[in-house]
């Protein structure tokens, strides 16, 4: 069994590596450079290093292989889409389809169908690691307040709403005012600048699109997100239950006990 693996940032891509080897996968990565660990080359068959654009050599690569199934795993710099792109005549041909759809989703979906046009069909990020999917409930000890609550039932319909418009995935909100919504520089930063403007107390919410494609890019947290929160005094992190993923989960749950900080994973109609 071969599988391909479209490789970005973070730990996502060796997870899944290292669990694709324990069930018998060959695997071989395209990786962004810049974004994908150094690391991944011991734990694949093969590797080619790809500037962002570079689609013509990567499905080159997954040709050589015989590769026909592949997964697009780990993070991008959205700031490196204007400093750091290289497309070759494929990716200026697939650039002039898209013509003025920008939007993140939209991309990802029909870059997608590009490499099933070119004999590569993309599977579910999770389709190895469905222990990632975040479960419902209230992970942590401490549970939201009554004012938090209800920043969390107006902060829902909002994020549902940026969601849809392909805005981003997440937003911080805190006494029903919504303090930043994730833009281009990522949740992490989206988080410290909401926090800076409160004094405690807000709430992070982090969903998956309305219109997303589930087999990539699911909003994602792990223990730097807890961290984070911590240094800019916010309290709450809300998930989607079935529709995000969470990276170390015992480790964050812990940590954020420790600091004092929620964390629940809701379904839709909870919110409400």
């Amino acid at each position: 069994m071969k599988i391909g693996l479209i490789a970005g940032g973070g730990q996502f891509p060796l997870l899944f590596a290292e669990k694709a080897r324990r069930n018998g996968y060959e695997i071989h990565a395209a990786a962004y450079v810049n974004e994908a660990s150094t690391e991944l080359g011991d734990h694949v068959d093969s590797i080619e290093w790809l500037h962002l654009g570079q689609v013509g050599r990567l499905l080159k690569h997954f040709r050589r292989q015989g590769v026909t199934e592949a997964v697009m795993l780990g993070s991008v710099k959205k700031t490196r889409l204007f400093t750091d792109i290289k497309p070759d005549l494929k990716a200026l041909a697939f650039i002039a389809r898209m013509g003025a759809q920008t939007h993140d989703d939209s991309i990802l979906r029909a870059f997608a169908d590009l490499l099933q046009k070119e004999g590569v069909n993309i599977r579910p990020s999770t389709f190895l690691l469905p222990e990632l999917i975040s479960p419902k409930g209230c992970w942590t000890k401490r549970k939201p307040g009554k004012a938090e609550k209800k920043d969390i039932r107006i902060g829902w319909r909002m994020a549902r709403e940026i969601g849809r418009l392909d805005i981003g995935q997440c937003l911080v909100i805190s006494n029903g005012t919504v303090l930043a919504v994730e833009a281009v520089d990522g949740t992490d930063a989206t988080i410290a600048r909401g926090g800076s403007l409160c004094k405690g107390g807000a709430v992070v919410v982090k969903l998956c699109k309305p219109e997303q494609d589930q087999r990539f890019d699911l909003p994602s947290s792990g223990v730097e997100t807890i961290r984070t929160m911590h240094a800019s005094g916010v309290s709450v992190l809300v998930l989607e239950a079935g529709k995000s993923l969470s990276f170390d989960r015992e480790e964050m749950i812990g940590l954020a006990d420790e600091l004092g900080i929620t964390i629940v994973a809701m379904e839709e109609g909870e919110a409400a």
